[in-house]
């Protein structure tokens, strides 16, 4: 731990002496199910358990053997424990107040804003809301007019502009291959848009490590695709966990999932049609104006483009379609071929396990409608999902952990570039 972090840590212990109150999360636990004498009967309990949104969230899939992560109520705690040894099943506390834990990242982040401000870079010592990151981007255009190039491509429900940033080498050529990367889907994973900016900052600072990168691509990056979330889940404790976007979907429920809005298999499985729902399809496929723009940008570069990323947050894995059905594509091969590049580069570089594989049978539920399927669909032959490791509870890393976590994702992701521009040379 470096000097600072220590002195931050010290200082946020007082500050929560000082500051403790309660919040929609105080008390609530998380729990991991262990994957060993699990049953078709416990499957079907757990299934209808989190059901009920307002006393579970699933954090962690819990089909096929992988182990559940779950985050519990209160008031349903002892039910709960009761399912679970009534089952027979291990499990373990992972956190014994999910509140507290939040507070206390609050209180960090706060800190960490008044230590750190925008100064025309982001560095990785805190995460940055969604104004910070687009000034950033437009100074560096601004900085690099040859470079890089800033383009507004739609804007949000609550009026947020969403924005591009397209890196080149600055040799004006026209025409090169493209990967295209977003981040930012889901509200809560604020550590997808982080690696998103340091996935920028490579590109742009460390032209002369990376110039087989920009040789003969070009990258083009939305570091925010769901900003009114993003923002929503920055307001307080009581809406860190917050994942869908913010247009109302029902006379009682807010947003949808940007992620299951997709018009490929929209709605058909691994989605729901109850707009309470953090899986909410949405009234119809592309009824959001954030899935619009992603989709506009697949349809803008797919002549060009050679590899659709977008990065999600948690658990480790590398996914490729199909994620509607348990089926692969004819060129599965290819596709698996680019995601052991970076999970080998990743597993060298920092011992981190990650596991490749398509959506549905790896993780072991479906999930329809998503862009890393209508990418594929739409002509990009390497399509990916990028999970990043778990941090905190989960999908909440704290600022401490944003530096390696970062970098380690950028050891993937450069790897798997060089094998696609192996693979799909310039014409």
């Amino acid at each position: 731990m470096t000097v600072w972090w220590l002195l931050l840590a010290l200082s946020c212990l007082g500050l929560s002496a000082g500051l403790q109150k309660s919040n929609k999360y105080e008390g609530y636990k998380i729990y991991e199910v262990s994957s060993k004498a699990r049953s078709v009967a416990l499957e079907e309990a757990l299934s209808e358990l989190v059901k009920n949104a307002s006393y579970y969230e699933v954090f962690s899939g819990f089909k096929g053997g992988n182990s559940a992560k779950v985050m519990v109520h209160p008031d349903e705690q002892i039910s709960f424990v009761k399912l679970m040894d009534d089952n027979n099943v291990v499990y373990d506390i992972l956190n014994r107040n999910v509140g507290l834990t939040l507070s206390r990242q609050f209180e960090t982040n706060h800190m960490l804003r008044q230590w750190f401000p925008y100064n025309g870079r982001l560095g990785t010592e805190r995460y940055y809301n969604h104004d910070e990151i687009n000034q950033f981007i437009e100074d560096l255009a601004k900085e690099n007019p040859r470079r890089i190039f800033l383009k507004t491509v739609g804007k949000s429900y609550e009026g947020r502009w969403l924005k591009t940033v397209t890196i080149t080498n600055g040799d004006a050529r026209r025409n090169k291959n493209v990967i295209l990367v977003d981040g930012g889907f889901h509200a809560r994973e604020w550590i997808s848009p982080a690696a998103a900016i340091y996935l920028i900052s490579q590109l742009v600072d460390n032209l002369q490590d990376n110039a087989d990168l920009l040789q003969d691509y070009d990258w083009v990056i939305l570091p925010v695709v769901n900003p009114d979330g993003y923002e929503y889940t920055q307001l307080s404790e009581e809406t860190r966990f917050w994942r869908k976007t913010r247009k109302p979907s029902s006379p009682d429920c807010i947003g949808t999932d940007p992620n299951r809005n997709f018009d490929f298999h929209w709605n058909e499985t691994g989605a729901s049609s109850d707009p309470c729902s953090l899986t909410y399809a949405g009234e119809k496929a592309f009824s959001e104006p954030e899935a619009v723009v992603v989709r506009d940008l697949i349809h803008s570069y797919v002549d060009r483009g050679k590899m659709y990323l977008t990065l999600h947050s948690y658990g480790s894995l590398i996914l490729y379609p199909w994620g509607w059905t348990e089926g692969v594509p004819d060129t599965v091969a290819d596709l698996h071929e680019v995601a052991a590049e970076g999970q080998n580069a990743i597993l060298e570089a920092t011992g981190t396990e990650y596991l490749i594989g398509p959506s549905t049978t790896t993780i072991n539920y479906a999930a329809a409608g998503a862009s890393d399927d209508y990418a594929f669909n739409a002509g990009f032959p390497i399509s990916f999902t990028m999970e990043l490791p778990a941090g905190g509870t989960g999908f909440d890393p704290p600022a401490s952990d944003i530096d390696h976590l970062v970098k380690e994702t950028w050891v993937g992701i450069a790897a798997m570039a060089r094998r696609v521009i192996q693979k799909y040379p310039l014409a």
